[in-house]
């Protein structure tokens, strides 16, 4: 009988003694939190303060995309004028808009002619043409000069060359080069929140 006791006893001590260690709380070593709610855990988390939205990246840093936008507008001019019609506003103020959104954007703008005229007289009409576009994104619309360059063809660029006479060609092309990185934004559960604020 004393055989059987000392097992039995000494399983009860040892229930007793694991029944007070979980009474212990359990120490946590990593923290699990997501401080900027990007879904990667504080432990992990390289990019400590990355903006609600963003597409990351195992680590909880931002993918960044390079940007790279061209854009071309046509505005026409009358013959032998390098007047803007004040229809062709609204596409000036157009390109504005995007250069003030994208900051580091550069705008080249291009004057063009109808084969009307002289060479000499045209290729100076085509700059004259480009400078008024320059001239308006500048003083109507607040755009650094030193982001605006411009350069004036002549006639030797038709958007017509079957009709090099053509109005068509009394043009003035706008191009916007952007080469900026910014943040892959992605929709997540919190969007709804933002819009709301």
């Amino acid at each position: 009988m004393k055989k059987l006791a000392y097992p039995l006893i000494l399983g009860l001590l040892s229930a007793c003694s694991s029944i007070d260690t979980m009474d212990q709380p359990t120490i946590q070593v990593y923290d699990l939190n997501d401080y900027d709610l990007d879904g990667v855990i504080a432990e992990r988390d390289r990019c400590k303060d990355t903006p609600l939205g963003a597409t990351v990246d195992n680590y909880g840093c931002p993918i960044v995309e390079l940007i790279h936008q061209r854009e071309e507008i046509n505005i026409q001019f009358a013959n032998n004028s390098s007047t803007i019609p004040l229809v062709f506003y609204s596409e000036v103020e157009a390109v504005a808009n995007l250069m003030k959104a994208y900051p580091t954007a550069t705008v080249s703008i291009e004057g063009h002619t109808s084969k009307t005229g002289d060479y000499e007289h045209n290729l100076t009409l085509s700059k004259n043409r480009a400078a008024a576009v320059s001239t308006l994104l500048s003083t109507k619309y607040g755009i650094d000069p030193k982001r605006l360059s411009s350069i004036g063809y002549g006639y030797d660029r038709p958007i017509n060359p079957a009709h090099p006479a053509a109005a068509v060609n009394r043009r003035v092309v706008i191009d916007i080069s952007n080469n900026q990185k910014a943040t892959d934004m992605d929709w997540h559960i919190y969007s709804v929140d933002e819009d709301a604020k």
